[in-house]
């Protein structure tokens, strides 16, 4: 097997250090424009312990966005459990999620968003983009979660083939 192919596997903790060593770094200044400084430690490590806890035996196929969704949405967890807390209203709002990707992926990631049939690129939006959860787009569709999901897992391989093309 190709070493570069089997250092992409997850929880392997030789794989796991590769993908430290290679992409801890980028990850930490993504972060830092979205969450701050003082956040994006935190979510560098918990992204990596996440993927370390999680089931993944498949290969990664893009590592990097990969990382990013698992320590975005740790730092989305974080927040919404801070405003659990305090009482206060959402600040992921004001957000720009595109705040986090590099200018050129943006409009590549655009592109293949815009590029999904509608019934796909509705689902994929109001998860990612206005932050709803499967069981409120379930409800505002009026589709099941289950239709939800597979949309949601159907938009997400569309857009990864798409940025695999590049």
């Amino acid at each position: 097997m190709d070493e570069d192919v089997d250092q992409h596997r997850s929880t392997e903790p030789r794989a796991l250090e590769a993908l430290y060593r290679r992409y801890a770094a980028w990850l930490r200044r993504a972060l830092r424009r979205r969450f701050g400084a003082d956040a994006a430690d935190d979510l560098v490590q918990e992204a990596y312990l996440r993927l370390a806890q999680s089931r993944q035996s498949k290969v990664i196929e893009h590592p990097k966005a990969f990382l990013l969704r698992i320590a975005v949405n740790a730092g989305v967890d974080r927040q919404r459990y801070a405003e659990r807390r305090s009482g206060a209203g959402p600040a992921l709002a004001q957000e720009d999620p595109a705040d986090a990707v590099d200018h050129d992926d943006l409009l590549i990631l655009k592109e293949a968003i815009l590029g999904l049939p509608p019934i796909l690129r509705d689902v994929f939006i109001l998860s990612r983009f206005e932050g709803l959860t499967y069981g409120e787009i379930a409800e505002r569709l009026g589709i099941s979660v289950k239709t939800v999901e597979w949309r949601m897992s159907r938009a997400i391989a569309l857009c990864a083939a798409r940025l695999a093309e590049r």
